[in-house]
């Protein structure tokens, strides 16, 4: 994970469900991806032995780091490095693929790097709003005249950063391209305006492929983002039908593919992205719903290593 000792633990889903595990009697030990090694055919880490309680500020105490074997000292590995979802994050799950019948590794490391979460939808357009992922100024032209206001994302990033609303008659619209082209050999996701944004977007989490609940998020007054990264308020939300039937829809494939935490972004009954990198909302969900997904976690995770 990312260094855990500048975490909000107030908000962090790596810190609950770190506490989970300690509370369950597990043994910690934190490293980021930086710290990971392959030797030989060994995969091992520079990890720092750790004790953790509920204390923002004094939340996390260390031993020296030491090398320690993921293969033959660990039981469970998370994988919870933020994105952006680049090359770095790649050799890290290639690495921890390796361990794989050996350590289990949450989530699936094979599966995460095959599915990033903008591009894994795509696998369900039926329940998306119209989308393109092109370079091609021309065929952006062409959707954008088709569906008139547009979102357009960078591909592989987090946290909301980078999105823009482009209107109909927007006159950056050209320069926000070239200014996206110009930044990276990458194309960008377009997809039509969902107007309902502004009453909220929202974190759905499935947990072992079962449905586990979810919250909303609302944007800032004048934002069309509502991430909470960017300032989007969480609040209480009652699930639609057509929310709970995209979670079951899902929910076969993300167990089969041994991802035990994923969060699922939905606008109005649209699938906008399914996060499986380092997706968050454990203390959301709890706060509104009483849904302990930590716990939820570790059960799943308890139960796979006792089908092994």
């Amino acid at each position: 994970m990312d260094p855990i000792e500048a975490v909000d633990i107030r908000g962090d889903t790596s810190f609950a469900l770190a506490l989970e595990a300690q509370a369950r009697g597990a043994s910690l030990f934190e490293y980021g991806p930086q710290h990971l090694v392959y030797d030989q055919g060994r995969v091992m880490a520079q990890a720092r032995p750790m004790r953790l309680q509920a204390k923002q500020g004094d939340h996390v105490q260390f031993e020296p780091r030491r090398l320690i074997d993921l293969a033959e000292d660990i039981d469970v590995v998370w994988m919870r490095q933020d994105p952006p979802f680049d090359m770095a994050y790649i050799t890290a799950a290639h690495l921890l693929e390796r361990l794989k019948g050996q350590t289990l590794v949450a989530n699936d490391p094979q599966w995460v790097r095959s599915c990033p979460e903008k591009i894994v939808p795509l696998d369900y357009a039926h329940l998306m709003p119209p989308t393109m992922i092109a370079r091609n100024k021309a065929a952006i032209d062409g959707f954008r005249a088709e569906h008139g206001t547009v979102i357009i994302k960078p591909l592989y990033g987090n946290g909301g950063a980078g999105i823009v609303k482009i209107k109909s008659d927007d006159s950056n619209y050209s320069s926000l391209l070239e200014t996206f082209f110009a930044m990276s050999r990458e194309p960008v996701m377009v997809q039509a305006f969902i107007p309902e944004v502004s009453a909220g977007d929202k974190r759905i989490l499935i947990i072992d492929g079962e449905l586990a609940g979810g919250f909303n998020r609302v944007p800032q007054k004048g934002e069309t983002r509502s991430n909470m990264h960017v300032g989007g308020a969480a609040q209480p939300v009652d699930l639609t039908p057509k929310d709970i039937a995209i979670a079951a829809e899902l929910g076969p494939m993300l167990r089969e593919r041994g991802q035990i935490l994923v969060g699922i972004d939905v606008i109005a009954g649209r699938l906008t992205e399914i996060n499986l990198t380092s997706p968050t909302g454990v203390h959301e969900l709890k706060r509104f719903t009483g849904v302990d997904a930590t716990a939820m976690c570790w059960d799943a995770i308890e139960r796979r290593l006792a089908d092994n």
